[in-house]
């Protein structure tokens, strides 16, 4: 019998191995492994648990901001163009940089530490733990080589512990420790509102470290009218609009102030029974429409890195200093005073928030992140608002950020909760907010070109 060619058996052994392990790796794994929509997907599952637990709208400003920042530091590498933002935000150490000749998929990093770093602020961290498994077993789908894989989630997951290192130096863990708002018996000064007359909350925002401003108390509004109940003064006059602005066009209005309502825990009274109603935040609103625009413009992983980064930080910024004047001003809020003074049966078309009347957080807030927005996509931009569909509300359009904005400032009036003063000089100190975070925060070499679009 003839005896096997042992010397050709291990070659051809050899080569079988070498093939299998050939096609074991995707050569086009690269490309697929660093598009923006896993991005998009960790961010929306941030969100989705943001809802879940009911924080309120100056916390999930803070869980976006620093879920942000992590994730553009994690995925920023994918375009040398773009900056770190180590040695611009107050007090941000540097952050870990990935191994100089070695290969990463920068969106999965990117992913990772968008997730790591909101699962650690929020409270029901086994939705984000399976949703990160999930994400991870679809980048394992595209077949990147193992110690790519290893090596991107690995640097996700150093940069979210730096991020959350530096977070914890903003004294929001000490804030919680301080004593609640004190009511007094001053009937210009706020108090709690039906139907659950809860507490005011985040007295002590102001305290928090801003990540751009210098202070909380850098753009201070103008103070609000002198208060005053004398028939025809301004104060009145204010307060009569509040009563009266359902007297016209009253369906629209009421859909308008219930798109952007924003309220995360809407509480129903029918007879002895409480239940509540879950909605998405202001700041998740807003971050709602960057995603639908960024996927809208097929923009790079890294750009849409840039654009998340650049509304959190308007946006957590943004209730920083608004929270800095509501509660030095603690003024009332008109169904307070309507129901004591004017028609005791009125009730808002929204229900009041927990906390003093001036200025609007929506208008602030909204003005800042339509600054960032059309500086990111233009003016007249034109882009439909699907973010509440899944609230059960219609869709809206618009014709540029700042119409969006001035929608969501105006509808705090349609809805009943704020006087016209807190809605106007609130656009004004957003968009000085919104102004200043755009000329501090610097994302990209001006000296080098953004690669192009990809999705």
């Amino acid at each position: 019998m003839k005896m096997p060619n042992f010397d050709l058996c291990f070659c051809l052994l050899v080569s079988s191995i070498a093939f299998i392990s050939c096609d074991s790796t995707n050569p086009e794994w690269e490309t697929e492994a660093n598009l923006a929509e896993p991005i998009h997907e960790s961010m929306q599952k941030v969100t989705d648990v943001i809802v879940y637990d009911i924080f309120s709208p100056p916390q999930a400003s803070r869980i976006y901001a620093y879920a942000s920042v992590a994730g553009y530091e994690a995925g920023r590498h994918l375009d040398d163009a773009f900056l770190t933002t180590s040695d611009q935000l107050n007090e941000m150490p540097e952050m870990p940089q990935p191994e100089a000749g070695k290969e990463y998929s920068f969106s999965l990093a990117a992913s990772v530490a968008i997730l790591e770093t909101g699962k650690a602020l929020i409270f029901s961290e086994d939705q984000i733990d399976a949703f990160r498994a999930d994400m991870e077993n679809q980048f394992r789908d595209i077949k990147m080589p193992e110690e790519v894989f290893d090596r991107s989630v690995s640097f996700g997951e150093s940069v979210s512990k730096a991020v959350l290192a530096w977070a914890d130096t903003d004294n929001y863990k000490q804030s919680r420790t301080f004593p609640k708002f004190s009511i007094t018996s001053d009937i210009s000064r706020w108090r709690p509102t039906p139907p659950d007359y809860m507490d005011g909350i985040e007295p002590h925002w102001m305290t928090i470290r801003p990540f751009l401003l210098d202070s909380s108390q850098q753009f201070k509004p103008l103070p609000p009218p002198t208060f005053d109940l004398t028939e025809g003064s301004k104060f009145y006059t204010d307060l009569l609009e509040v009563y009266n602005a359902l007297d016209e066009d009253t369906e629209s209005r009421i859909e308008l102030a219930s798109f952007w309502d924003c309220n995360p825990f809407v509480s129903h009274h029918r007879g002895h029974v409480m239940f509540a109603t879950k909605k998405i935040s202001p700041g998740g609103h807003w971050m709602g429409i960057a995603k639908t625009v960024a996927q809208s413009e097929n923009i790079s992983a890294a750009r849409t890195l840039e654009t998340y980064l650049r509304i959190s930080l308007s946006l957590a910024d943004g209730f920083i200093s608004c929270w800095d004047e509501k509660y030095r001003s603690n003024l009332v809020r008109p169904e307070t005073l309507i129901n004591q003074y004017i028609d005791e049966d009125w009730q808002p078309a929204l229900q009041t928030p927990p906390f003093p009347e001036y200025t609007s957080g929506h208008s602030v807030i909204s003005r800042a992140a339509a600054v960032a927005m059309t500086d990111l996509f233009g003016e007249n931009y034109h882009y439909t608002d699907s973010v509440e569909v899944d609230w059960g509300l219609a869709a809206r359009k618009y014709d540029s950020f700042f119409q969006a904005s001035e929608e969501a400032a105006v509808s705090r009036l349609y809805g009943g909760i704020h006087y016209g003063p807190a809605i106007w000089e609130g656009v004004k100190q957003g968009e000085e907010v919104g102004i200043f975070v755009r000329s501090k925060l610097t994302t990209r070499d001006k000296k080098k070109k953004v690669s192009k679009l990809i999705k």
